[in-house]
């Protein structure tokens, strides 16, 4: 961290073409789009979103200790004379073109992610590896779309060695302006998975939409693929079409340049050894999974390819850790006994699903205690949906998972394809599932909690942590 301005309002107003009002500082230590977390100095930007204007918040914004707001010109008669703003025709593009500064400033190797699966634990993991070799910034939470990716990189300090940004989509056309504007060094594309399919139809189609990240890499830049991924010849030739001079691959395959050799998954993290790029490395992860140990390949090939330390990276993954609702994992109190509850209710789709149920089959248990998973719908899955709901029968019997509790109308495909011996219970909605999960839990059982957003899965996992008090906590939020 520095303690120098991230900007001077001076060069703030110029990049965006602003008209400034009030009395304002000389310069602001952050950016903030929320009155919730702004810190005192702060500039607001009053964004306007799908179901929330920023301009409501402006006041409460300074009232907070904001150094200053921006808002749009219609908008300046509702605050007062004496409030210090920078007024701009659009505050959405007025964050675009200090993106746009940002970049031209910045003397950082910039990566950036994105992926159907992985894309923010391994922009953290970018974060942890990088930073052991100097200053480096990366998105915060999932700050990836199209006013997170500016947001993050307008707070790029301009001292900044590397910048780690992750770009997400919905829907095809939606990477191809955040690339450009990013213009980034390396871009990794973690996997491509039927993850918004009733947006896309087809996994082509999805791959042809992450590609667009090719679309703003610098001249000399590189591309960072999965070897493994049935979609990595589309890939690779849609990077060569972009101008990529250089493609690199990761993967179990054995003609990925950065190759997994022999690792030893383990309930609290795992052993790896590769070949990366030509050196044969060996390092321990600090977070459990077979899909992390594969995203680590891509992780360190960057690592190389912006000219950071790979040893120094490789002695960081170390000290990796899960993220709330990503894998993190508590051990709660429960009569009798332990309970470990491993929270992935951040998000799912199929590949995140199998991944989890794949963790869960690693996961330690206590003595006679069960693997038990409670899974709600994954959604924008389209027609197929249901289908691929009934298709994770196999991966919940082929990791030793003990008991399901499922809920959400598409889950109900699962439920029905699975024997009889691993039907735990059945509701239409989380809500109604809760005291059922509440109920059915024993000492010494591994309880994990996955779902879309939508099939708000979250409440279970405060529900259970709300009942049973915390005895350790293994993973920080």
């Amino acid at each position: 961290m520095t303690d120098r301005p991230l900007w001077t309002v001076e060069a703030m107003a110029a990049a965006m073409g602003a008209a400034s009002a009030g009395p304002l500082p000389l310069s602001i230590p952050g950016i903030s789009i929320d009155t919730r977390t702004v810190a005192p100095g702060e500039a607001f930007f009053a964004i306007k979103g799908d179901n929330r204007d920023g301009h409501d918040f402006v006041e409460g914004a300074l009232a907070a200790g904001a150094g200053l707001a921006v808002v749009a010109a219609e908008r300046r008669d509702r605050f007062p004379s004496h409030a210090p703003l920078l007024v701009v025709p659009d505050v959405l593009d007025g964050l675009r073109d200090l993106a746009r500064a940002s970049r031209a400033r910045a003397q950082a190797k910039i990566i950036a992610v994105t992926g159907s699966v992985g894309k923010t634990s391994t922009k953290e993991a970018l974060r942890l590896t990088l930073a052991r070799d100097g200053e480096t910034h990366a998105s915060v939470a999932s700050y990836n779309n199209h006013w997170g990716v500016p947001l993050s990189l307008a707070r790029c300090p301009a001292s900044a060695r590397y910048a780690v940004l992750e770009m997400g989509m919905n829907h095809a056309g939606e990477i191809a302006p955040l690339t450009r504007l990013v213009r980034p060094h390396v871009a990794i594309i973690t996997t491509v998975e039927p993850v918004h399919l009733e947006f896309f139809g087809s996994l082509e189609a999805i791959a042809d939409a992450k590609a667009e990240i090719f679309l703003g890499l610098e001249p000399g830049g590189a591309a960072v693929v999965n070897r493994d991924n049935p979609q990595f010849a589309r890939l690779e030739q849609s990077a060569k079409q972009a101008g990529v001079g250089r493609i690199v691959s990761f993967g179990e395959h054995a003609g990925a340049d950065a190759r997994l050799v022999n690792c030893s998954l383990r309930s609290d993290g795992s052993t790896v050894q590769a070949r990366m790029l030509g050196t044969d490395v060996t390092y321990k992860l600090g977070a459990p999974g077979r899909h992390l140990v594969l995203n680590s390949l891509a992780v360190l090939a960057a690592v190389a390819l912006v000219g950071g330390d790979l040893a120094l990276a490789a002695l960081a993954l170390a000290e990796l850790q899960p993220a709330s609702g990503r894998g993190s994992r508590v051990s709660l109190d429960v009569p009798g006994g332990a309970v470990l509850l491993i929270d992935e209710s951040y998000n799912a789709n199929p590949a995140s699903m199998r991944a989890a149920l794949d963790l869960l089959g690693h996961a330690e248990v206590g003595a006679r205690g069960r693997r038990i998973a409670v899974l709600g719908d994954m959604l924008e899955l389209g027609p197929s949906g249901a289908e691929l709901h009934g298709a994770l029968a196999e991966a919940v019997v082929a990791n030793g998972v003990d008991l399901v509790f499922c809920c959400g109308p598409l889950m109900r495909a699962l439920w029905e394809a699975l024997p009889s011996a691993y039907q735990g219970g059945y509701a239409e909605t989380s809500a109604a599932l809760e005291s059922q999960v509440l109920a059915a839990i024993q000492p010494g059982d591994t309880v994990m909690v996955k779902g879309s957003l939508g099939s708000r899965m979250a409440p279970i996992v405060k529900a259970l942590a709300s009942r049973y008090r915390r005895a350790t906590a293994s993973a920080q939020a």
